[in-house]
């Protein structure tokens, strides 16, 4: 098989484990943090929480695969941010219920929401893992 093929459905199993992350987190804001904080503050603390778990999970993906290559590195990010998006307004449409404007809603930074911070994570922690690999 090809290399680059092997190493996509690699970092799509790595995309099903930070999916998987990301609704554990989820099921976490809503029963411990949603009670006390609100609404606005739980989806804020369980944002930042998923991009320290998400860099934790994509850093020790690309150190164990040993990926340097920054064109590779730019294309896996650019591949789960992809896979990302589709997921989140598919899924989050179809399948949980969410209209359109409340998908959107998440992205508007100036009203306090933060999940463009995970699709931002997901394009530079790669790059950014990778960098700190070299430097070790």
């Amino acid at each position: 098989m090809n290399k680059h093929f092997i190493l996509y459905l690699k970092a799509l199993g790595i995309w099903l484990v930070l999916a998987m992350s990301a609704i554990i987190v989820a099921l976490f804001r809503n029963g411990v943090l949603l009670p006390p904080f609100g609404e606005q503050t739980a989806h804020q603390i369980g944002t930042l929480i998923f991009l320290i778990v998400q860099f934790l999970i994509i850093y020790l993906f690309i150190k164990q695969i040993n990926l340097k290559e920054t064109r590779t590195v730019v294309s896996i990010g650019i591949f789960w941010l992809i896979l990302t998006v589709i997921f989140e307004f598919l899924f989050g449409h179809y399948m949980i219920g969410h209209t359109w404007e409340k998908l959107f809603a998440d992205y508007n930074l100036v009203k306090g929401r933060l999940w463009l911070l995970v699709l931002l994570n997901n394009l530079i922690a790669p790059i950014i893992s990778s960098k700190l690999i070299k430097n070790n």
